[in-house]
Parts: structure tokens; sequence; C-alpha cells
């Protein structure tokens, strides 16, 4: 099958250029954009009840349904606030009302702190949406007036909260994008010329690549749009890194075979149909795996994995068709050309140090497997100490936001930034019963983790209330959580009078049940994702006992990834935890792409097998096949995610140094230890029960060559049938 794709393709070269080409400026013409949202509750079910909470906002108090922004006034010398600055604050406030920016419902003075050392002014927006450009156009016009409005007052006024936390967020991760994106793209380009020696190759992916992100984009604009599916920030912010890594893997697959045919004496046409029909299989069954691993994310309960699972699907499915179609067109256009200036694809390399790894694997399989298990072991265990850390979402250092937040807690809890709703409703259809407000409010004031309890405020319906909880901590630290999940919530719930229902809300609330959904979909998704990986691999293998220890290898190469995150960042730097999403970042570029390395090694055995090779020697020559391969595709994937060290957000750089820290072990560890020298250990049987071909095989091999000999001389005489000779 493949390699009647491979002839197709070289036969119509120019015209499947063309195709792609025509089909990027069709799309991108026409198709639905690609959009993202970055609101949490747009992602969890309507079961959870911060969600239910949310919905309450909207319906009895609109008049809170925007973002809001506080803007923290404190005194340049520390000292408390006098009557005249409390006349200036309150100056400021009017003049901002005044000003009646677009997007701002109003601006009013808030309260003072009680030690008088800050005081908010409170800025009400009437977006909803954390991407409306109208808010940050505010925020930055009103941050203008502030700065104007204080000059010889001696006073501060810093705009901060959720509002102003997330302008400023978005523009620290826009550029941690811009220059993590630049930086892949150099590193992915100096080690192509590294690799290659050659500067067309190195070019090739980034023009290449480029060419299929812009169909796909479109593709899952299209995908959302037909199934009411909403995009992600992160999966925006990933994308990139997701196809230029999978999409350099399968180049390198392809360019390293079809470089090893050109050396046998193939002509460059013919040499390209070979490295299909040998390669093709191993791509399409490596994009497979990555692809099952991606859209088993449909089955989670979390929008923001549900719609992640598909669009990364449709992305590697893309870049799959590209690596069989486009890429052997443009290599078969250029030929030899592809390695240019280097001329050292001519001679064969002595491929030494692969080669003695290989022997050294054949020879002492047992040490080798003992010592890399144990690694990967030893770093699982580090796994159970991983505590999540949901602090992504505050203000990133040193930005305005975050020294206004600094100020807040100068004289307000730090819950004050972003209170906890607690919302009691009639359940009867009827008004709220009297006084049902103030005794859940009483009640909240003992709970443990409650600085203050603001007076109850009535909804526009009758029929709700609204208690605001000031926590004594930050609103997203693991101690604010645990105080919403447990004392919080079931005081509220245990107070809840008669015919009222009591509901929990808010930032922390959100991030509380954001935790129990993604926790819920790790149990479904990992499991059911690593059986149809399985399954796959048996289906390219032919084996029912090489899939079982490849996907042990693989469990203990995400856990180990973790592992080594938490012995880094907790306990090497004093994190109070990694990033919330760190095992689904590992599961999608560790363990289903780092499933790519696998394959392209055991299949790399399983040919040597085949052919009746015994495994101590086979695993030598595989390993001059397949080392410089893996050991490319991993520095380059490594390096890419390396380039975050570069962005200023520290999620970023723990995500970057995770994923860089587990592609070297699913590389070299994983891919180039552990696994061959456990399938030396077994033998034949590690491809029961298809061991048994192998005898036929060597000789479908030496046909094979035979044949491809005979081509080549063909088209050295006169091209490819139908192709008329053309380079």
């Amino acid at each position: 099958m493949f390699g009647g794709l491979a002839r197709f393709v070289v036969r119509r070269r120019w015209w499947v250029i063309a195709a792609w080409v025509v089909a990027a400026v069709l799309l991108t013409g026409f198709a639905p954009k690609f959009k993202a949202s970055s609101e949490q509750t747009d992602f969890l079910p309507g079961s959870y009840e911060s969600v239910q909470a949310f919905d309450l906002t909207r319906d009895a108090f609109p008049q809170t349904r925007g973002q809001a922004a506080i803007i923290a006034v404190t005194r340049s010398d520390g000292g408390a606030l006098t009557e005249a600055d409390q006349a200036v604050t309150a100056r400021l406030a009017a003049t901002l009302d005044n000003e009646r920016l677009r997007g701002v419902q109003q601006v009013a003075v808030g309260p003072i702190a009680p030690n008088r050392k800050v005081e908010m002014i409170n800025a009400q927006f009437t977006s909803e949406s954390l991407d409306d450009p109208n808010v940050a156009k505010a925020i930055d016009r009103m941050r203008e007036s502030l700065d104007k409005g204080t000059q010889g007052t001696g006073l501060t006024a810093r705009v901060t909260g959720n509002a102003a936390i997330n302008v400023d967020a978005q523009e620290s991760y826009e550029r941690s994008d811009a220059i993590t994106l630049g930086a892949t793209v150099v590193v992915i380009f100096v080690l192509l010329i590294f690799t290659f020696r050659s500067v067309v190759a190195a070019f090739l992916p980034l023009i290449t690549v480029g060419l299929v992100m812009v169909v796909a984009l479109a593709l899952i604009g299209s995908v959302n749009a037909a199934f009411d599916l909403k995009g992600d920030s992160l999966t925006q912010s990933l994308m990139p890194i997701v196809l230029f890594g999978v999409g350099t893997d399968y180049i390198l697959f392809l360019l390293f075979r079809y470089r090893e045919r050109l050396r046998a004496g193939e002509g460059g046409k013919t040499a390209m149909v070979t490295a299909v029909e040998r390669v093709g299989e191993v791509i399409a069954s490596a994009a497979c795996a990555v692809i099952v691993a991606f859209s088993a994310l449909i089955l989670a309960s979390l929008g923001m994995l549900k719609s992640m699972g598909p669009a990364m699907g449709v992305a590697v499915a893309t870049t799959l068709v590209a690596a069989l179609t486009l890429i052997p067109a443009v290599v078969s256009l250029l030929g030899a050309k592809v390695f240019w200036p280097s001329k050292s694809w001519r001679a064969e390399p002595p491929h030494h140090k692969a080669g003695r790894l290989g022997g050294f694997i054949g020879r002492s399989p047992w040490p080798v497997a003992l010592v890399s298990g144990a690694v990967l072991v030893a770093l699982s265990v580090c796994a159970l100490g991983f505590t999540a850390n949901f602090n992504m979402a505050s203000a990133p250092p040193g930005t305005e936001a975050a020294k206004g937040v600094d100020d807040l807690e100068k004289g307000f809890p730090a819950g004050a930034q972003e209170a906890t709703q607690v919302f009691i409703t009639s359940t009867n259809g009827g008004p709220l019963p009297p006084g049902a407000a103030e005794t859940v409010a009483a009640k909240l004031k003992t709970a443990e983790g409650v600085a203050a309890v603001e007076p109850p405020e009535r909804g526009a319906d009758g029929r709700t209330a609204l208690v605001e909880v000031q926590l004594s901590d930050d609103p997203l630290s693991k101690a604010a959580m645990e105080s919403v999940s447990g004392p919080v919530r079931d005081t509220a719930h245990a107070s809840e009078p008669p015919g009222t229902e009591v509901i929990v809300g808010g930032q922390t609330a959100v991030m509380v049940d954001l935790q129990k959904a993604m926790n819920r979909d790790y149990r479904v998704v990992f499991p059911i994702a690593g059986l149809l990986i399985a399954i796959i691999l048996g289906l390219l293998l032919r084996s029912v006992v090489a899939p079982v220890y490849l996907m042990i290898a693989v469990v203990l190469s995400f856990l180990g990834t973790i592992g080594a995150s938490v012995a880094l960042f907790q306990w090497g730097e004093g994190h109070t935890g990694v990033i919330f999403f760190l095992p689904l970042i590992v599961y999608l570029f560790v363990t289903a792409l780092g499933t790519d390395y696998n394959i392209l090694v055991i299949a790399r055995l399983r040919e040597e097998a085949r052919a009746g090779h015994p495994p101590r020697r086979g695993v030598g020559h595989a390993f001059e096949q397949a080392a410089p391969t893996v050991a490319s595709a991993g520095l380059i994937l490594a390096g890419s995610f390396a380039t975050f060290l570069l962005a200023e957000a520290d999620a970023m750089q723990e995500m970057g140094t995770t994923v860089a820290l587990g592609v070297i072990l699913a590389a070299f560890v994983m891919s180039m230890f552990l696994v061959p020298a456990v399938t030396v250990l077994l033998g034949h049987a590690a491809w029961w029960p298809g061991h048994q071909d192998a005898v036929r095989a060597a000789a479908d091999v030496r046909e094979k060559d035979a044949v491809r000999a005979a081509a080549s001389g063909r088209e050295r005489d006169g091209g490819l049938e139908g192709d008329g000779g053309r380079e």
C-alpha cells in the first residue's frame, strides 16, 4: 500500500505540491477560524457547583456579570491614609467613572482597610470574556489616568483584580509564545544542520510544517464549528510545538531511510519509493498511536480536554498525510540536492558509537535492563510527592497587577482580591425566607480559612442572595482550595435554612471543581488510550508480547517524567507544587510523542528478527540505523521544549523543562536502553505469535531488494514509468 502511494506521489509530485498549496489558500480564506476561550467555566460540565453558581450570578446579579478590577491606593511612604488621601481617592474614582471608558460599567470607591494602609476603588466591566480587547484597552487607559492623577499627591494607585491580572498574564504569555516559537525554529534549524550538514534539509521542516500548520488550524476551526467545540488558549499555545515536533520526527524518519537507500545505489525517485515503503508503516503506526492518545481526550468530561483531543488529533493526522505525500513529493523533486551542500551522504558513516552501543546491549542485556529500569522506577517513586499548583492564573511576577495584589495585602486578607461567592436561593419558587441569608453568613464566619464575610446582598429576582467570603489565603493557593472544598462548602451546605439551597462559587471554587474533573478524566482517558495504543503496536508488530512490555515502559516513562519534575521543582527549588495540568502535558508530549521512538526502534528490531538474525546480533545492526534517528529526533524535540526556559511565565518554564527531561528519558533511557534490552532477553518470544515467519520474511526481503535494484537501473536509464525520467 505504501509503495503504491509513494509511486503515485513521486510521479505526480508537482500536482501533490500544488494541491497542498491550493488547500492552504482555500482553507485560510473560507474555513472557520480557530477561536480560543480562556473562561474556566466554559470547560466544566454544568453539574459542578461552581458552574451553577456562575449561572446564578448571571440571572440574579446581572450588575456583577462582567469582569472586575480593583485599584489599590496606598501612600508611597507606606503610612496610613489620611482624610485628604481619601478625598484624592474619591476624586480618582470619579474621574475614571466620568471618562466612560468603552466596556466599563462603573467605577466607584470601595472599602478602606482597617489599618488604613490601603483603600480600594472597584471597577466593573460589561464583558465576561477574558479575551475582550476593550477590557485590555480600558485597563491601559485607567493606568495612564491614575499615573497623572496621583502626581504630587504622595499616593500610588495600581490596577489589579481578575481583569487586570488576566490582561497582564495574556501579554506575558503572548510574549512568551513569540519568544519560544522563534527559539524553537532556531533550535530545529541548527540541530538539523548539525544532523545532515545541509541547509536545504534544515529548511525543509520549517517550510513544510508551516504549510501544514495553516491547513491544520483551518481544519480544526471547521471541526470545532461543526461539532460546537470550544478551543482553548492552551491548545493554541501548544499547537506549533506539536506540529514542529511530530513533523520533524516524521521528516527525520523519512530522510534517514532515503539517505540509506541512496547509499545502497538506488536512484533518487526509486530511493524515495523504497523509503516510504519501508518506513511508511512505521510513520503511520506512530501517528495513529499519537492520534489515538490525543483523540481519547474526547472521553473527558472537562471541556478543555474534550476540545484539545480532536484539535491535536486533526493536527497530527494532517501531519501524517503530509509526511506520506507532501514531504516525499518535495524530496523526490529535490533528489540528492536535499542534502546540499554536504556530500557526506554518499558514504556510509562508520556508526561506531551506535554499533558499539547496540553490541553492548546485545552482550549485556540484563545489566542494561536493570539499570535503565531502575532509573525510571526511582523517578516514578518521586511522582508520589506530586502536588498540583493552580497559581498559573495568578498575576505574573513584576507586573503592575502583581504589585497591586501586594498592596492590597498590606491591609486586606489575601482572599480580598477574589472573594468566594456563596449563593442562597429559594427552592420553592417564592421569595427567599427572611433571615435565611443572614443565618448562612453568620455560620460562614466560623468556618476555618475564612477571614471576613460581607453582609448579604439581595438579587434582582428576589429569590437569591449573595454572601461574599474573603479567605485567609491567596484564592489560588492550595490552602484556599482546601478551605473551599472542605470547611467553607461543608459549613455553607450544613447551614441551609429550610426551603433554600446554598451554592458555593467563585474562582477558587472553579479551580476546586476543575481539579476534580481532571482527576476523573485522567482515570478514564489514560487507561483507554493505553489499551488502544497497545492494540496499534500489536498490529504493527504482529505480536501479543511486545506491546505488553512496551506499554509498561511507557507508563514508567510517564511516571518518571512527573517524578523528575517533582524532584527538581518541589524538592530542589522549593516550589509549593508544579502546574496542575502537568500530567496532561506529559501525556501529550512524552507518552504520546515518545511512543514514536519506541515504534521506530522496535520496528527495526522486528526487521532484524524477520530477516532471521539472532536477537543479540540483530540489535547491533538495528542500532546502527535506528539510534542516530532516535537521538536526532529526541534532541530536536527536547531542544524545542527547552526554549520554554526563555519564557517569562513560571508555568511555561516548568512545562518546558519537564517535557525536555521527559523526552530525554523516553528517547535515551526507555527507547535506546530498556526496550532493546528487554527485547534481547525475550528473544524471538517477543514477537509471538508472529516470529515463525523469519525464514519466509528473509526470502521476501531478498526478492524485494532484487526488484528494487532492477527498478533503480531502469530509473537511471529512463526514469520511473510515466514520469519521463525527470528529476
